[in-house]
């Protein structure tokens, strides 16, 4: 990969939540009561867990969001200013309580998770767009990274202001939801898991093979475009070609919560640097192994000292 002396600033936007983490052998049946083995407080929220992860392989991170006037919002923003990441844009919200999260993780290391989205709902797109502009103003180039466990408004306006201010945007169409035409060609890229990419075209993506099939007719909706297939890696297309990112393989699965934002966090921290689209979706997928193989969302991602071979960091 390519080097970049002043790597462009990554701005984003998106949810802060605190998850609460139950470990259980095997999802309850309905009417059925399990006992828990364990409950872990961490912090969460798709937004968050991409600014801790681009901020740790070294990211220039800005993060734009809201939290509650509470002991969790205290807490979420103490654990991202360690990090490194760049608070000064995330609101206290005197309303409400904080997001948070209900995560059950299985003795398989598949999980299920329900969102409260609390203060994240009390973003506004005209904060978001006056923050987007001025951090973009600020950098000789940045990136605008957003996720969809906010109030479509606030997709509109992330993109929108990103686009205006000459940011690249990334969307991560997660949870999935419908996005307008002209806000999916700004992406680049957009990025899907199998679920969402399905949702997406209409029939299901479930491998290797039809992800190559889904990136080949969604390229033509957007300037890039990027599905993540679980252990199989990840399928990536953009103008002028696509590829296939094929994942290490891993002793143990221990939990895959928080892996797909481990992936997109590290993606943006490359493509900052100047890496290729394939060189980042490569780099993104090593990072989400790496993630897997350890328990939490952000405990679980990796540092630039974690990727030891110089040969998979710009």
């Amino acid at each position: 990969m390519t080097d970049s002396k002043q790597p462009a600033r990554i701005i984003v936007v998106g949810s802060a939540n605190q998850d609460y983490i139950v470990r259980v052998a095997v999802p309850p049946a309905p009417g059925e009561t399990v006992l828990a083995k364990s409950l872990l407080l961490q912090p969460g929220g798709k937004g968050a867990n991409q600014a801790v992860a681009a901020a740790r392989l070294r990211g220039n991170v800005s993060f734009v969001a809201s939290v509650g006037d509470d002991a969790d919002g205290a807490l979420l923003l103490r654990e991202l200013r360690s990090e490194g990441v760049d608070t000064a844009n995330v609101e206290i919200i005197d309303r409400g309580r904080t997001g948070l999260a209900l995560v059950s993780v299985y003795d398989s290391g598949e999980n299920s998770i329900t969102v409260v989205p609390g203060a994240n709902f009390s973003l506004t797109a005209e904060r978001v767009k006056r923050a987007v502009a001025a951090l973009a103003d600020q950098a000789d180039q940045a990136i605008m990274v957003a996720q969809a466990e906010v109030l479509p408004e606030i997709i509109e306006a992330s993109i929108t202001s990103a686009t205006q201010a000459g940011a690249r945007v990334i969307l991560n169409l997660a949870p999935f939801r419908e996005i307008p035409a002209e806000l999916l060609r700004e992406c680049d890229p957009l990025v899907l898991n199998e679920a969402e990419a399905s949702a997406l075209v209409g029939w299901e993506v479930r491998d290797v093979e039809t992800a190559g099939k889904a990136v080949a007719e969604l390229r033509a909706k957007t300037r890039s475009v990027v599905i993540t297939i679980g252990p199989y890696g990840a399928y990536w297309a953009d103008a002028h070609s696509q590829g296939h990112a094929v994942a290490p393989p891993v002793a143990e699965v221990v939990d895959t919560t928080g892996a797909g934002d481990a992936f997109v966090g590290a993606m943006a921290s490359q493509l900052a640097r100047g890496a290729s689209i394939r060189e980042a979706v490569e780099f993104g997928v090593i990072a989400g192994t790496f993630a897997v193989q350890r328990f939490g969302a952000q405990s679980s991602y990796p540092t630039w000292e974690d990727l030891e071979d110089a040969s998979l960091r710009c």
